[in-house]
């Protein structure tokens, strides 16, 4: 033991210890407002957890020295409290790091995320998703190690996104449409098991693609803010929805909540894959636009791209705009039944639905506003998302959860 005196005044350490015993429930709360982006002094931490600014001042502090979050002592913004200008916090851009890792029909994409949903690095793969799902997850797991080794963070877990429902409490992709695997394949339990044999530290967990940038985009996009968000996204192919109420994810009662590509939007339209007819998911997806507008689609990038970069590029052809109009009256009519359903305070639109927003926002949310009760009493706001790789940061959401709930115990 070192033989230098404490140069505190006596009683000053223990006077911390208790502030910081005070405020241990507090970490959690505390780490989250800063991750959200909720909390960018620490006067404004302090008046959200509703401690004293002794306490706030030593919760900071825990998370600093956990490598969580920075605490600048230089003036922040007005906090609009008098007294001394307040320190700004922010996340620690060297700290720990989720291991995100995301599937889909052409292939894999890798990433490191760290807090405030930052991605520090990405690794795309171009991969066929044949029936055996430990092959693609295996490449992911081997990709994201890669990172992790050249960048050499720390990891606290592992977070999959699956373009499937995802069922509890087994997490078994229960419909993979767009993916070769078999129904009811426990893509938790490979992805957990490739994990810990690529010797990555932490819990891994799976979860549905647009559940999980629903998540993303409520905690650190466009979605911030509201109470009861309703997401809806067209990726590579298909459709798929999900719900935020009161600020928490909606799964029901077993992970299978908002399938809304399963929601007729053309009685008489191309058959579904669940047997149906005019589904949203084939109605209003990147082949449906390739198909409405005559194309034939390529091998050479994702289905996605090549209607992005339709409408981009081909906007004032007369076939492209039709067929943009189709896809945005059966989106919008889409839209209308789950607003009369669900009554959410915002709509965020993803991949090719957002494209389709941004390139005529007025038609789409006419159509909406027109043939949903809510809309005609003043309409819901509809936004694009605004995250690149959303699925993969609120995969990363996942891992970083059990952290956010108790830092302490995650971390030590």
């Amino acid at each position: 033991m070192s033989g230098k005196a404490d140069p505190r005044p006596a009683g000053e350490g223990t006077t911390s210890r208790a502030r910081l015993d005070r405020g241990r429930g507090a970490l959690g709360p505390a780490l989250e407002l800063v991750h959200t982006g909720r909390a960018p002094t620490r006067a404004v931490l302090t008046a959200e957890l509703g401690v004293t600014r002794a306490t706030a001042g030593a919760v900071a502090a825990e998370l600093e020295a956990l490598g969580l979050i920075r605490v600048d002592a230089r003036p922040g913004a007005a906090a609009g409290s008098q007294g001394r200008p307040s320190h700004r916090l922010a996340v620690a851009e060297d700290g720990p790091v989720a291991l995100a890792a995301q599937v889909h029909a052409d292939g894999f994409r890798a990433a490191l995320v760290g807090l405030g949903g930052r991605i520090v690095a990405t690794a795309p793969g171009r991969e066929t998703v044949d029936a055996d799902p430990a092959k693609v997850l295996g490449s992911v797991v081997e990709a994201g190690a890669e990172l992790l080794r050249t960048t050499g963070r720390r990891c606290v877990g592992a977070g999959l996104a699956v373009p499937s429902a995802v069922a509890e409490p087994d997490g078994l992709a229960l419909n993979p449409l767009h993916v070769a695997w078999p129904a009811g394949a426990p893509v938790r339990r490979i992805f957990a098991e490739r994990v810990r044999e690529a010797g990555i530290s932490g819990p891994a967990f799976a979860g549905n693609d647009v559940n999980l940038a629903a998540l993303a985009e409520h905690r650190h996009g466009s979605g911030r803010g509201a109470r009861d968000l309703l997401c809806v996204a067209s990726g590579h192919r298909g459709v798929g929805g999900a719900l935020v109420l009161d600020g928490r994810l909606h799964t029901g009662s077993s992970g299978l909540a908002l399938e809304v590509g399963h929601l007729p939007v053309n009685p008489g339209g191309r058959p579904c894959h669940c047997g149906s007819r005019g589904c949203l998911d084939v109605e209003t997806d990147p082949l449906a636009l390739l198909v409405e507008a005559g194309r034939a689609p390529g091998p050479e990038v994702s289905l996605l791209q090549q209607a992005d970069d339709l409408l981009r590029t081909r906007w004032t052809e007369p076939a492209v705009r039709a067929a943009a109009h189709t896809l945005i009256d059966r989106l919008g009519l889409g839209l209308a039944g789950l607003v009369n359903l669900l009554n959410p305070d915002r709509i965020i639109l993803g991949g090719l639905h957002r494209t389709l927003l941004e390139t005529d926002p007025d038609r789409l949310r006419a159509v909406v506003a027109d043939r949903s009760l809510w809309g005609q009493s003043g309409g819901v706001p509809i936004l694009a998302c605004t995250l690149d790789h959303n699925s993969l940061v609120g995969a990363a959401e996942l891992a970083w959860q059990p952290v956010l709930d108790d830092p302490l115990g995650a971390l030590r």
